[in-house]
């Protein structure tokens, strides 16, 4: 007799492998920001053909993490200080867009869990934590995000989220940044639970989000190094 078994776990295609193998690079700082890639070269060494290859970059390129030269290569994109202006205006708009649709929708529940995970965010920076601060920082944001149903705002929200901080990842952080951070998640979890959905999206745009806001503590984390400005960078 017939018996139901689990559904098979889809198989990844080649595209998709290369490209999560070229995040990964980058990830962890193998693939640096301003090198550039060999298509032949990089063809060879992982013993594929250049069309998946090929694939998985036209992917990044219009994710945003590389651009494509013909006949010059493929570069692995920096983050300049107007990248990241353009990147938080976007993320901050589109969050607060989800933030006062909420409505109806958002319980008590729901702001006690933000209340909760701000906590555990706060604990992890006492223990000089920052990879469970980062995990639980997006735990908090998607609390209220995933409650959007539109699944191409949801993805580009991450995609540029991962722009700013996963390529590569830092190994440092800027602790008074991460604790004025969890004191800005105290006042939209305040006015999430009193209702006011509009003041809090307001709050998530024009303060969380705001490039102005935060300038000082974004140039220390992306800009400084030993205490020293890269300059070059900053104004590119």
């Amino acid at each position: 007799m017939y018996q139901e078994r689990a559904p098979l776990p889809a198989v990844k295609s080649l595209r998709q492998q290369v490209y999560d193998f070229l995040r990964e690079e980058m990830n962890s700082g193998h693939l640096l920001p301003g090198s550039f890639l060999n298509l032949n070269e990089m063809s060879r060494q992982l013993g594929i053909s250049k069309t998946p290859l090929r694939d998985a970059l036209l992917h990044l390129e219009v994710e945003g993490f590389v651009t494509i030269f013909p006949r010059r290569g493929i570069m692995v994109n920096a983050l300049s200080l107007e990248k990241i202006r353009n990147l938080y205006e976007i993320i901050g708009a589109l969050e607060a867009q989800v933030v006062s649709s909420l409505c109806d929708r958002f319980c008590a529940s729901d702001v006690e869990r933000m209340d909760g995970l701000n906590e555990a965010m706060r604990e992890a920076l006492t223990q000089d934590d920052f990879n469970l601060y980062y995990e639980k920082n997006l735990a908090f944001h998607d609390t209220y995000l995933n409650f959007s149903p539109n699944e191409d705002l949801l993805k580009t929200v991450q995609t540029m989220k991962q722009r700013l901080y996963d390529f590569p990842r830092k190994k440092g952080f800027v602790k008074e940044w991460e604790i004025r951070s969890t004191g800005e998640h105290a006042d939209i979890i305040a006015r999430l639970r009193r209702g006011d959905f509009d003041a809090a999206a307001d709050y998530i745009r024009d303060v969380h989000w705001s490039f102005q806001v935060q300038e000082r503590y974004i140039r220390r984390y992306y800009f400084l190094q030993n205490g020293e400005a890269t300059k070059q960078e900053e104004h590119r």
